[in-house]
This record gives structure tokens, C-alpha cells and sequence, in this order.
């Protein structure tokens, strides 16, 4: 059998983005030895590009903000089947960690009395979005690393998980490979925190980084976690759309924020068009209020390209349908506009979304403060994750914990922008303190070694069949292409069904992948293993979306277009089987209590 090699840690946290990091640090403050485990390099997770900022009801720009409002519209925007405490604790503690970041060194854009500078963005009532320009989660990225190693915590990059080993039912370690050498590594520790991110990877249209292939996802679900709130998949609505080689890549919410406005090829407004009832009351009723509210006007109403993310995803899909698209399938954002607004706007633009200015100019060859930008619907975020506890981010496994994107709760059906980065550092921080707390009050666990062969040899499989083997480009390709088409933006049971049934056959071809070479950086191998998470992924989603009959949030399907009142009072929730097969249950929603009833009726008024 083949070797490898052996490290043991108090707390072992995987994945290096902002959750992944700021669990490190609370953990390595207690005292107890750390080790980090990132997919990449330090420094490359996907968390650097998170651009607008994150939310944070400091009221910095606006004094009527505060945790409750902030509350309020993380309830509203998740569709009210939100876990009501981490929303709670969230919008209380998101301040607080913000200002950490600052003392640690990171460098916020600033009010003109040198408070921490907040923006506009979409299901925000007030300017709440703390932010570096356009490109704030490379300066939480450099912050927080810049920390974990001061503290001295272990990292070992470039490796990917391929299983988590349990002892009696308890977290004890994972296998990994090496992506330079492909050298298996073993790591035992008495508390795990998966914060791996999500699972962009398994549609074919994604702002997602090569990483994001629902890795901790699918290695809680393998081990016996349980899953919650697949079905709410977050569809961005600025995407570039052209050319083709950039297709997906985000376009932050910020342009919007900044006074962007999405026009069809009518030159139209479409987003007044279609403003949802329960937004009426905070929605400009023209143009012109809508520019005064980003403009920092306190009388005025936040203009409606400012709505929440699923609803401008869908709007902008029905002016493509419609024929109102832009020339290669989608609608224009104008920032240029606002030259007629202000004076030296150019200057402005470039001051205020620098990345966004050099991303179009180096790879469409576009100037924004000249021209409107096509963009479109890109496969986000997802909601759904492991379901842990609200207060210590635990799993259903003991000494198992999840934060950031591949934990669920926070966002219901669907995230307000802003909030994910904010969500990174409260829940990361959470997560490290009692990981660590748990480590402390647990003997070492014992890895199975007989778990351990049996996961390097069916690693190695693939080099068994060799180039005779399924290409695993290929089934990844058309396991995309499946996603992309038939659980994506608009859903309907029978693509929804076909889609399970092509899973079924994936999963089968995936079985008889082959690779050519040696274990040495070999990608093809390393897709080879990152397709049974994807189809773990890919099953969990198309079984909770078939589920929910209804639409809400992310959620939508054209046969059952209304939100229904009974789907609003559980979860749907993925188990494992003993035989291997997923169980769909429903999980009851914990009642609100009367308190944060009371905030969520003030705030609707």
C-alpha cells in the first residue's frame, strides 16, 4: 500500500479563505497547536474576489443603522427560513470583527472625518458595506494571513482533501494528497473546522475560482453531517458575458452601488419594471431618487438595480428572453452615465472601482467610464451547507465544525451581498473558539488505518485504467453542462428528474475514470477526485430544489411560481444512507423568538 506521511494537531482547519483564516487565529490564541490545509496557495482563496465589502452596521455613513436593521434585512433578504440566531449574531458581532481587522492592520477607505468608509448595496436599507475600493477581500485575505503567521500556525498548501476519517463517530483526521508530488499526507486532530468554501464548479457558467468543487461539503455529507437549504443557489446578476474566455467572472455589486444602472437594448430602465411589493416602500420611484440615495440623500429610496441579488438575476434574465438582451446575451451596466452627474466622473470611476476598471480593459478591451458594460446571471454562492449550531458552528459529528460558504443558516434562501465577507470573520471566529475549546476537553482521537488504505487505493484507481479509463474533462464538462441547463436559474420538475437520472450515469462513468502519467501535479487525476464531490454536490441540489415546490429566494421554478406560506416553515435537509443513496427530509423551523419578532415587524414599517 502507499505511504505517506503523519502530522497531529490540537485543531486542524481546512481551507485558507477569510473563515479558514480567522479560525486559525481565534484557535491559535487559546494556546492549543494549529494547522491550516488550503486547496492553493496562501493567499489565493476565493475569498479574494469578494469585491463591494462587508456589511457591518457600524453607522458610519448613516446614523439609523444598527443591528437590528441590519437583522431585519439579512431575515427578509434569506425569505424568513433563515437560522434566526446566526442572523442574530451576525448583524450583533459584525462590527466588532470589522474593527478587529482594522487594528490588525487592514486599510479601510475612509469618511471624510477618518471613520471607516460604508457603501450601497443590494437589500442593504442603509450604506453598510465597510470596503478597500473594489477589492476588499484581498485586503481581508492579506490581513488575516499577515495574522495567522504571526501567531505560527502550520500551513501546508496545495493539498486537497480526499477523506475525512471518523473515530466512533467522532472527527478524527483527514487523508490528503500533495498537488505537487501527489504524495498522500494523513492528519489526526482532536477538533476539525471545514471552511472549504462552495460549489460553483458544478455549473457550467460560475464567478467561482477552480477550487470551489463542494469539497467540505461533500466530506461532511459522506460522513454522516447533514446537509441543509441545497436547493438555494445564488445566481449573481453581473457577470461578464463577453468574450467568451471571461464568461462568469464577477462584476461587483459596487458598480451598482457607486450609481450603475442596468439598461436593455431599448436603453431602458427594465429594473423599474418589476419592484416586489414587500420592497415598495424602500424603492426609488424614478431615476432621479434613485441618484440622490446613492449620492448619500437620507430622504431618498435605494434605486432598484439595488434590490436583492435573486430578483435582479431574474429580471435580467427575462429582458434575454424577451429579446431586449444585449448583443451576446445579456443587458448593459452603465457606470459612464454618471458624468453627466458629477464632474471629472472618469476620475471618479477609476478612484472608486479601480479592479473593475482594469479587469474590463485587460480582458474585453472596454473602458467603463466611456461605455456600458454586458454582463449577466454567473453561478455565485450557494446557501445550502452543513447544518451546525448557531452559537459554536458544530456539525451533527462531534469535534466536526463549518464556517463561511460551506456552512448554512446565515442567509435562508437567499444572501444579501456584503454579508458573506462579514459572515467569514463572525462565524470563522466562532468556529475557532469552541474547536478549540473542544480540543481541549477531548483525548487525541485514533485514526483508522484500514480508512486510510482503502481511500489511497481507490485514489489510485485511475492509474489502474489509464488512458483506456473515461476522460475526466469530459464528465466534468457535461456534468456542468447538465447543471447549468437543468437545475439552474429556471427550474421545472421534469429537467429537474432528467437531471438525476444523467447524475446517476456520471457518478457511473466518474467510477471508470482513467489517467495517464505519474502522480506528479497531474490534473487530470486531480479532477478525477474532485468529481465525486461535484456529483455529491450536483445530486444534493437537484433533490432539494425537486423538493421545494415552490419558489423563493435563489430558489425558482416555473411550475410553481409563488412563494407558499407552508414551504416557509422547515428546511430541507440531505442525509446519507447506510446503502450510499440521499435521504430528502424535512427539518421544522425553530420558532423566532417574540423579541426578534418585534425588531422584524418595526423594520417592515
Amino acid at each position: 500500500m502507499a505511504s505517506h506521511a503523519t502530522y497531529d494537531y490540537d485543531v486542524l482547519i481546512i481551507g485558507a479563505g477569510g473563515a479558514g483564516l480567522r479560525a486559525a487565529i481565534e484557535a491559535a490564541g487559546t494556546g492549543v497547536s494549529v494547522g491550516l490545509i488550503c486547496k492553493s496557495l496562501l493567499g489565493k482563496a476565493h475569498t479574494v474576489m469578494a469585491e463591494g465589502g462587508m456589511a457591518a452596521a457600524m453607522a458610519n455613513v448613516d446614523d439609523r443603522d444598527n443591528w437590528k436593521v441590519h437583522f431585519a434585512d439579512t431575515m427578509r433578504g434569506g425569505q424568513y427560513v433563515n437560522n434566526w440566531r446566526m442572523a442574530e449574531l451576525h448583524a450583533k458581532e459584525a462590527p466588532e470583527r470589522v474593527r478587529e481587522l482594522e487594528a490588525w492592520g487592514a486599510v479601510f477607505d475612509r469618511t471624510p472625518d477618518g471613520k471607516i468608509l460604508q457603501r450601497n448595496f443590494g437589500g442593504h436599507r442603509y450604506p453598510r458595506l465597510a470596503h478597500v475600493g473594489d477589492r476588499t477581500g484581498l485586503e481581508l485575505i492579506r490581513t488575516l494571513q499577515d495574522h495567522t503567521t504571526y501567531l505560527g500556525v502550520t500551513v501546508h498548501m496545495e493539498h486537497t482533501v480526499i477523506e475525512l476519517i471518523l473515530d466512533s463517530g467522532r472527527a478524527a483526521g483527514v487523508l490528503t494528497y500533495d498537488r505537487e508530488r501527489g504524495r498522500f499526507h494523513v492528519f489526526t486532530a482532536k477538533a476539525i473546522v471545514l471552511a472549504t468554501g462552495g460549489v460553483g464548479r458544478a455549473f457550467k457558467i460560475t464567478s467561482n475560482s477552480w477550487e470551489g468543487t463542494g469539497d467540505g461539503h461533500a466530506l461532511a455529507y459522506r460522513a454522516g453531517a447533514a446537509l441543509i437549504d441545497m436547493e438555494f443557489i445564488q445566481f449573481h446578476p453581473t457577470g461578464m458575458v463577453w468574450p467568451p474566455s471571461v464568461r462568469g467572472i464577477l462584476v461587483t455589486e459596487g458598480v451598482r452601488g457607486e450609481g450603475g444602472v442596468l439598461r436593455n437594448s431599448e436603453g431602458r430602465r427594465f429594473m423599474f419594471d418589476d419592484i416586489p411589493d414587500n420592497y415598495k416602500p424602500q424603492t426609488a420611484s424614478d431615476p432621479e431618487e434613485g441618484w440622490r440615495y446613492v449620492q448619500g440623500d437620507k430622504s431618498a429610496r435605494r434605486p432598484p438595480e439595488l434590490l436583492t441579488r435573486d430578483h435582479v438575476a431574474r429580471c435580467i434574465m427575462r429582458e434575454v428572453k424577451a429579446g431586449r438582451g444585449s448583443p451576446h446575451g445579456g443587458v448593459f451596466l452603465d457606470i459612464a452615465w454618471i458624468k453627466e452627474k458629477i464632474s471629472d466622473g472618469e476620475g471618479h470611476i477609476k478612484r472608486k472601482l479601480p479592479s473593475m476598471y482594469h479587469q474590463f480593459k485587460e480582458l474585453a478591451d472596454l473602458d467603463i467610464t466611456k461605455e456600458p458594460m454586458e454582463v449577466g446571471p454567473t453561478t455565485h454562492y450557494i446557501m445550502g451547507g452543513i447544518k451546525v449550531d448557531a452559537d459554536s458552528q458544530e456539525s451533527s459529528i462531534p469535534g466536526l465544525f463549518a464556517a463561511g460558504e460551506c456552512a448554512a443558516g446565515i442567509n435562508g434562501a437567499n444572501r444579501l451581498g456584503g454579508n458573506s465577507l462579514s459572515d467569514l470573520i463572525v462565524f470563522g471566529k466562532r468556529a475557532g473558539e469552541y474547536a478549540a475549546q473542544f480540543a481541549k476537553a477531548n483525548a487525541a482521537p485514533k485514526v483508522d488505518q484500514g480508512a486510510v488504505d482503502a481511500a489511497m487505493k481507490a485514489s489510485l484507481e485511475p492509474f489502474d485504467r489509464g488512458a483506456a479509463g473515461e476522460n475526466p474533462y469530459q464528465v466534468q464538462f457535461d456534468l456542468q453542462d447538465t447543471m447549468q441547463a437543468l437545475v439552474g436559474i429556471v427550474r421545472n420538475e421534469a429537467e429537474m428528474q432528467e437531471a438525476v437520472t444523467k447524475l446517476a450515469a456520471f457518478r457511473e462513468r466518474a467510477a471508470r475514470v482513467g489517467v495517464d502519467g505519474h502522480r506528479e501535479f497531474n490534473s487530470g487525476w486531480h479532477t478525477g477526485i474532485d468529481l465525486r464531490n461535484l456529483l455529491d454536490v450536483s445530486e444534493a441540489i437537484a433533490l432539494s430544489a425537486i423538493e421545494r415546490r415552490e419558489s423563493r429566494g435563489g430558489h425558482f421554478r416555473e411550475d410553481y411560481p409563488e412563494k407558499m406560506p407552508e414551504f416557509g416553515t422547515f428546511n430541507v435537509a440531505i442525509t446519507r444512507q447506510p446503502d450510499g443513496s440521499m435521504k430528502v427530509s424535512r427539518i421544522p423551523l425553530k420558532e423566532i423568538p417574540a423579541e426578534l419578532k418585534q425588531v422584524i415587524e418595526e423594520q417592515k414599517q
